[in-house]
């Protein structure tokens, strides 16, 4: 029943309120009339209540009676749940007891609880009614829910940030300006306003020139800076892992001496203040290789303060032209700027005008177009008529347009976008991650029997596709994976939740005071300013709070503990520093989402964890021992935990496990290695496996067996421990013939290696992505993965020096690839035929300038001409031990077999100052 249910911005917990009434009203309950009697008055009233709720979410603006009457109706709804839930729970724990359901219903007959409980609910059912007669009932309908896919405009727009329009002329302009023959440090800063691009125009130049530097970072700032975990970040992307110990001055230190003898490549994105800027210049030198620096603000302040020295340059961006407005558009809309049906001309024309060439404006009132489907007239009318008069090239007109884009939204799709403003400005927030949040919050509904984890991604895709979130990161298939928000978006997220009392933020300098309405989720934000060593004050009720999630860092912080958070669903913890007090985590028996990432945390998960029996998602990556009971969680679907972890015994009572990674196979049991295979309802696995014990064929013939029963498996990854990198797994096998036909789709393994390709691949028969070592490709090897019907995306690393052929064949092999990246020690062995990878679209080639072969080093695969539908060849070379008219030879020659090519790819090579290894 529960996993029908839902909780939604606009009416609270209603939805999940009314299943629990009905529970109440089932047979259980039969000899309990006059509480019967009672819930079935209280759930008719309240389902009246839920269906005006829904009819207010959709208008556009209510009067201050209205809202009021709103507001206490939500409220109420969760306050109810909680209650309904305090009585259950007392039920289920007296069966536990007695064991017999019947003596609960005779002791609820005369119990206090029961009375306590029906008046409880019978006074807020009054003070409800007092505001409902007040108010018209609404009816209105929501349409069905149907499978929603990535736009692939939308995945256009963000994958190849050039195809944004007015970026293309500016970043070529810009990148010849910043990589040339110039050995003195340049600093361009990129001011405007919010949402003209700046951050666009940074990555693209930042895609375009990053492999000619030595070094490169992207790191945003935002307007209240963790300035300590900002440059923990650039060391890290720079190559260096800082030191967990380490203080804001010796990360400025290790990079200054990290950054001194390299010519180097630093974003510095979203600079709000002239001091933020002043500490972080500090970490870079000005050593006279032809080093750069990008920054972007809005201030001109900050802007002229970055650019100290005459090398320095202020880029403002202006507004888009009328036709660069236009082919944005249109672009966005009808996927060409010519598609546009001539009755919608004359009103898409207005609709710019009020857009004022602001892009961030310009794809928000598309997407929103491109979403509802319709080119009625009349419906891009009253879109323009909501516009209001002027153009919105102000901070106010901004927020009109992503404010129309937010009404625009179904209730369930505004519930799932505030969700977003619990987490902090510029953070990478991770799709899976927020869609299981989403569900352990009760805001996604089983529609039509659908996978409910579908069903929220449907939910994430949406909000893509609308360009309310920002895609950072896609896989292979062409899913988003990581996402941020616009500030300008985020603001007006806040401004909601706070209208809706749908969050509350609480930073650690602020003083917590109570409120009108309840707090329903808390996001704290962690740092030094904290007052007096704690976050929450003791007298602050906040049983009632439903998600929490901490960000930040301070040494003196100690987390509240989680008794004061009696009715808890989400808990997300995300800390560099502090003290983590998990005491009473036991009994949040409501709890259905964990995550904890703690980089210098003190903290002890309980021994004992059994008795979150709603407990679905348990991830600790940082946490080695694990509860011994974690086994008999029922409803446990996700669980993630550290590299070296161990798992208890009895993994094969885990029957809802969906996903499970890491499972150490070196370091679990034979027992468990067997358990895996009663896991069936597994979709994902990861594997970590090392140099194998004495009993490594018992456990590679375990394992084996296991994933053969595997039948419901659509992703396995098998990655090599950190001590042992280069482990070979030729052991490993899928058993053949299965019981059911393979559902695996993705098969990444990036580190150990095989001898060759098996030849149990060829059975991977709804394979779409591989990724995977061999010591050497022969053509039997060739042979078997050209034979798989789906595979699109392949990513292959061959170990040794090659020293035979490699041929791709052209007679109907590889049908559905798209994608080929290949590692070889030297280019030259390559050979395509003609009708080769006919829908191969994207080529990575990566090889040592001077290889091991008998060719020379300039040559290059032969026969690219005849990949008739490839877009793009990029080129990763090693050359630590060639001379600059190798790495000119290389070049030439790429280029010159391109140019063979009849569509004229784009080309992208990058030249690294280190050598590849490969084996003799």
């Amino acid at each position: 029943m529960a996993a029908g249910l839902m909780v939604s911005a606009s009416t609270g917990a209603l939805n999940s309120l009314l299943g629990k009434l009905t529970t109440l009203m089932g047979e259980e309950f039969a000899r309990l009339k006059n509480l019967r009697k009672e819930v079935k008055f209280i759930r008719d009233e309240l389902i009246g209540m839920k269906d005006a709720l829904e009819g207010l979410s959709f208008l556009y603006e209510l009067d201050p009676q209205t809202k009021r009457w709103r507001d206490i109706v939500r409220d109420m709804s969760y306050d109810i749940e909680d209650i309904i839930d305090d009585f259950m729970q007392n039920i289920g724990e007296n069966n536990k007891i007695t064991g017999v359901v019947s003596n609960t219903v005779r002791r609820l007959k005369t119990s206090r609880a029961r009375h306590r409980i029906a008046g409880q609910i019978e006074d807020i059912k009054k003070l409800v009614l007092e505001t409902s007669l007040r108010r018209e009932r609404y009816k209105l309908d929501i349409p069905p829910q149907r499978n929603v896919f990535i736009d692939s405009r939308v995945a256009t727009l963000y994958e190849n940030a050039a195809n944004l329009v007015g970026v293309e002329g500016l970043a070529t302009e810009y990148v010849n300006w910043l990589n040339d023959e110039e050995k003195q440090l340049k600093v361009l800063s990129i001011v405007g306003f919010g949402g003209l691009g700046k951050t666009t125009l940074a990555n693209e130049v930042y895609r375009r020139l990053k492999g000619v530097f030595e070094g490169s970072a992207f790191v945003s700032v935002s307007q209240k800076p963790n300035v300590q975990k900002l440059l923990g970040n650039l060391l890290s992307q720079l190559g260096t892992e800082p030191s967990i110990h380490d203080c804001e001055s010796h990360l400025l230190d290790k990079l200054r001496e990290h950054l001194q003898a390299k010519r180097y490549l630093i974003i510095i994105d979203d600079i709000w203040d002239v001091h933020a800027w002043a500490v972080l210049k500090c970490s870079f030198p000005e050593n006279d290789l032809g080093s750069r620096i990008i920054t972007t603000t809005r201030i001109q302040e900050v802007a002229r303060a970055c650019c100290f020295h005459q090398h320095g340059h202020i880029l403002e961006m202006k507004p888009l032209s009328n036709e660069d407005s236009r082919r944005l558009f249109y672009n966005r809309i009808f996927g060409s700027e010519v598609a546009c049906p001539h009755h919608l001309e004359d009103v898409s024309v207005e609709i710019l005008e009020k857009c004022g060439g602001l892009p961030l404006a310009i794809i928000s009132i598309s997407s929103m177009l491109a979403s509802s489907g319709s080119n009625q007239k009349e419906r891009w009318k009253d879109v323009l008529d909501s516009l209001g008069s002027g153009t919105n090239l102000t901070l106010d007109g901004i927020r009109k347009i992503l404010n129309l884009s937010y009404k625009d939204l179904l209730p369930h799709l505004k519930t799932c976008l505030l969700y977003i403003g619990m987490y902090p400005e510029d953070y990478t927030i991770d799709r899976s991650n927020l869609e299981l949040q989403w569900i352990a919050e009760g805001f996604v509904s089983r529609a039509n029997g659908q996978d409910m984890e579908k069903v929220a991604r449907n939910y994430f895709n949406e909000l893509v596709n609308r360009s309310l979130i920002q895609p950072v990161a896609f896989d292979m298939q062409g899913s988003v994976t990581q996402c941020k928000v616009h500030d300008m978006m985020l603001d007006l997220i806040l401004l909601k939740s706070a209208e809706e009392n749908f969050l509350t933020i609480l930073d650690g300098s602020q003083v917590f005071t109570r409120s009108e309405y309840k707090v329903r989720r808390l996001s704290i934000r962690v740092n030094e300013a904290s007052i007096g060593g704690t976050i929450l004050p003791r007298n602050i009720s906040m049983s009632q709070v439903r998600s929490v999630m901490y960000f930040g860092s301070s040494e003196n912080q100690n987390t509240p503990p989680l008794s004061m958070f009696k009715f808890l669903r989400v808990l997300f913890i995300d800390l560099n520093e502090a003290i983590v007090d998990l005491t009473g985590l036991c009994k949040l028996y409501q709890l259905r989402y964990l995550w904890i990432s703690c980089t210098v945390c003190s903290y002890q998960l309980p021994t004992q964890i059994r008795s979150l029996q709603h407990l679905e998602t348990l991830s600790l990556p940082n946490l080695y021992s694990l509860p011994s009971d974690i086994v008999h969680l029922p409803r446990l679907m996700h669980l993630d935990v550290d590299f070296n972890s161990v798992l208890p015994d009895g993994i094969g009572n885990m029957k809802s496990l969906r996903h499970l990674g890491y499972f150490d196979f070196e370091r679990n049991t034979l027992d468990n290695i067997r358990g895996l295979g009663q896991l069936t309802n597994l979709r994902y696995l990861a594997l970590a496996c090392g140099h194998l014990p004495h009993d490594r064929e018992r456990r590679m013939d375990a394992l084996c067996s296991s994933l053969g029963k595997l039948c419901s498996l659509e992703v396995l990854l098998v990655n090599a421990t950190h001590l042992t990198p280069n482990v070979c797994i030729d052991g490993l096998k899928i058993l053949s013939p299965p019981t059911t036909p393979y559902r695996l789709e993705r098969l990444l393994m990036p580190n150990p290696h095989f001898f060759r390709v098996p030849s149990w691949m060829r059975v991977l028969r709804n394979l779409g992505h591989l990724e995977c070592r061999v010591n050497e490709l022969l053509k039997d090897g060739v042979g078997i993965l050209s034979e798989l019907p789906f595979l699109a995306n392949l990513d292959l690393m061959i170990q040794n020096v090659t020293n035979e052929m490699i041929v791709i064949y052209g007679k109907g092999g590889f049908p559905a690839l798209k994608r080929f990246e290949l590692r070889l020690s030297s280019a030259s062995y390559l050979t395509f035929e003609e009708g080769a990878m006919p829908m191969l679209q994207r080529l990575k080639l990566v090889f040592n300038a001077s290889g091991t072969g008998t060719r020379q080093s300039g040559d290059t695969p032969a026969g690219i001409e005849h990949l008739l539908a490839l877009e793009e060849l990029l080129a990763g070379i090693g050359c630590a031990n060639a001379e600059e008219s190798d790495m000119t030879s290389i070049e030439s020659a790429l280029r010159s077999a391109i140019n063979m090519h009849p569509s004229n790819p784009r080309v992208g090579i990058n030249f690294w100052n280190y050598n590849l290894t490969f084996v003799e």
